[in-house]
């Protein structure tokens, strides 16, 4: 008889919960930043120079272009245009990269923050923040660069599905869409150097990083696309990876917006994994129909688009009203301390909240919990989880459902 629960399942949720145990007794994070930090900190502060020369040749031009480019491979960028992606046809490539963006997400914010090496240095060096966006970027660590890391993962794995999709492509259209895709790299590359947001060590972190994340999920992206869509026990292992990963997190040296960036994302991959998983036989197999045919035509993608876009808003608005009415009361009932960082009025503003800022030593924001008694959870991060699972799921589930009553 088959288990319910595959035993690989519950050997990889252990190995995750024992390193989450292993790296705080250890104080995992502590040693790496002290073997690391002073060398790319030294990297930073050697590079400036070429920074400055760089900057020499700053124009109106320029800082617009490597502002409007830095835009287009930003996070919210993604999170606005992989909605479109799954309502065009394209499931299979939607649920990749949406899986494959968390993946760099976590993995990049995890390296800034054990890391905690600074940006470049202002002044002398110019940073240029033309958006709220990269106004709350600058507040992060610099090393690794998430842009030329989520740029070089997300477009090569776009390059390697419409070559893999489309094998009788030219080989010259082949070299040109490839040399493309690395001249778009470099310009992401040297335009965060050029806006002063990153240093050379930076970008050639988040490139190797990058290459090696990419090389890693080429290899397991079927297995990984087969589990989310005929696997056995998804929803719920989904649910527990997903809460072991935010204990797995590491303490940065100093408070940063990477930690909500991170939920935020998990939030996301876990609606759409668990939206997928229970409506792929309707919606989001292989033979759905797709733009530019005569089943799904301009008009009709342009009506997914006008009922799809306020559905989803109104689930994220309705999915974080519901947490902060929900979250504290449960915790309350169980007995577990909670404070908010602003989501929850009156769970701001306590000496809780101050004691928060201190950041100890540790290897996680979560796992403290485990050793140290009078720490508390931040409810905002369960909020925002909810929040973006619940946005993410009504992409896959709820939407494609009104488009069916509406044969749009």
């Amino acid at each position: 008889m088959e288990s319910i629960i595959p035993t690989w399942q519950v050997s990889f949720l252990c190995g995750v919960l024992t390193w989450v145990v292993l790296s705080s007794m250890f104080n995992v994070t502590q040693k790496v930043r002290s073997s690391v930090q002073p060398w790319v900190s030294h990297r930073v502060i050697t590079g400036a120079p070429t920074i400055l020369q760089i900057q020499k040749y700053q124009h109106g031009f320029w800082d617009a272009l490597f502002s409007g480019i830095s835009c287009v491979v930003s996070v919210p960028f993604y999170t606005g245009f992989l909605p479109l992606l799954f309502w065009s046809g394209h499931g299979k490539l939607a649920r990749q990269m949406t899986l494959l963006m968390a993946f760099c997400d976590y993995s990049g914010n995890c390296i800034k923050d054990m890391v905690s090496a600074p940006r470049p240095k202002s002044p002398p060096i110019r940073i240029l923040t033309a958006t709220k966006d990269e106004k709350e970027n600058a507040l992060e660590y610099g090393f690794p660069s998430s842009h030329t890391l989520n740029t070089i993962c997300l477009s090569g794995y776009l390059l390697h599905y419409i070559f893999s999709y489309n094998e009788n492509i030219d080989a010259y259209y082949q070299v040109a869409t490839f040399m493309f895709v690395c001249l778009f790299v470099g310009l992401i590359g040297f335009g965060r150097i050029y806006l002063g947001m990153h240093s050379v060590v930076d970008i050639i972190g988040g490139l190797v990083l990058g290459l090696i994340i990419l090389a890693f999920w080429l290899c397991v992206h079927e297995y990984i696309d087969n589990f989310v869509t005929i696997g056995q026990n998804v929803t719920s292992f989904w649910i527990a990876l997903s809460f072991l990963l935010l204990f797995a997190y590491p303490t940065p040296e100093h408070p940063t917006p990477s930690f909500e960036y991170h939920t935020a994302f998990t939030g996301v991959a876990l609606g759409i994994v668990t939206g997928v998983q229970q409506t792929y036989n309707q919606f989001h197999h292989e033979n759905v129909s797709r733009l530019f045919t005569p089943e799904l035509t301009i008009p009709a993608f342009g009506g997914r688009i006008g009922i799809g876009i306020p559905t989803i808003l109104l689930v994220k608005f309705c999915s974080k009203a519901l947490a902060k009415w929900i979250l504290p009361i449960t915790a309350s009932a169980l007995g577990i301390p909670v404070r908010s960082s602003g989501y929850v009025v009156g769970l701001t503003g306590s000496s809780v909240v101050k004691k928060s800022n201190e950041v100890k030593p540790s290897g996680g924001y979560l796992q403290k919990m485990f050793f140290r008694r009078e720490d508390s959870f931040d409810v905002d991060t369960g909020i925002r989880l909810v929040q973006y699972a619940g946005l993410a799921w009504s992409v896959v589930d709820l939407v494609p459902s009104l488009f069916y009553q509406l044969n749009l």
